[in-house]
């Protein structure tokens, strides 16, 4: 196991996860529920951190969090291409139906 990612929270570490696992990269995340022990243990060693399995999976998932890295912060939002309704313009899958998301 090798790790890739400390994130900043729960949720983007989750993001990162699921965009490994779109390219067949097996991952986890780890220290998900460690926020529970800030002030017992130091905060760096509480944030959730994503770990890919496969050594040999590296360069990839390093290319994905590039990619992810340097996208532009998400404003606005967006709708839903089969439900009409509206979801933060980060996303890509609807919140409330699953369907794609337009930008």
């Amino acid at each position: 196991m090798h790790k890739l990612y400390v994130a900043a929270n729960v949720p983007e570490a989750y993001i990162v996860l699921n965009m490994l696992a779109r390219a067949g990269i097996e991952a986890r995340v780890l220290n998900e529920h460690a926020a529970g022990g800030m002030g017992e243990l130091p905060f760096t060693h509480t944030y959730p951190e994503v770990w890919i399995d496969e050594d040999a999976d590296r360069k990839l998932a390093a290319r994905i969090l590039a990619d992810y890295q340097q996208r532009p912060p998400a404003t606005g939002s967006v709708r839903c291409r089969q439900c009409n309704a509206e979801n933060p313009g980060d996303f890509e899958i609807c919140w409330q139906c699953g369907g794609a998301v337009s930008g």
